[in-house]
């Protein structure tokens, strides 16, 4: 596999947009699934089950080394959103 550097800020700048760009979408899909979990009630207000809520709170307070192997691939296929742009 060939390396490419990037040589000028021109280059990074691209790069930097593309990474945004995804790192945009990946958090709109992430929104959009927490959104799917809950209900809005009539003031607007999202509301998201218990269940949810213990999970993500334990997620957050895991260190990815001691998650489990389905929660580490799931952070792994984000990482593909944008691994052929580091690979690249």
């Amino acid at each position: 596999m060939a390396i490419q550097k990037i040589t000028n800020e021109q280059e990074f700048a691209e790069l930097f947009e593309k990474l945004a760009d995804i790192e945009h979408q990946r958090w709109a899909d992430w929104q959009k699934y927490c959104h799917s979990k809950g209900v809005i009630t009539p003031t607007g207000d999202l509301l998201i089950g218990k269940e949810f809520v213990e999970r993500w709170e334990r997620q957050i307070a895991t260190p990815y080394s001691e998650l489990s192997e389905k929660e580490k691939e799931s952070d792994r296929e984000q990482v593909m959103r944008y691994w052929h742009l580091i690979v690249k």
